[in-house]
């Protein structure tokens, strides 16, 4: 299961998450950035890294983890 980026990264987008991912699998979706649950790698760095605390494992937040997948316009 991937990470997936909840809506408390929403108006900070800080982006500390995009230097550190070892694979760019954090996309810009407009009012927030999204994890490519087919890309990622489960590392977590990404999470170690928020300064919003935004990010957490897709199980813990399936409405971010199917944002996400919208997001990217990709199949459920």
């Amino acid at each position: 299961m991937s990470y997936a980026i909840t809506s408390r990264c929403a108006g900070v987008r800080d982006g500390a998450c995009l230097d550190v991912c070892p694979i760019a699998c954090i996309h810009d979706a407009g009012a927030q950035f999204v994890i490519h649950p087919d890309e990622c790698i489960d590392c977590g760095a990404c999470a170690v890294a928020c300064p919003a605390q935004a990010i957490v494992e897709g199980h813990e937040a399936p409405g971010a983890l199917a944002y996400a997948r919208a997001a990217l316009h990709l199949t459920p």
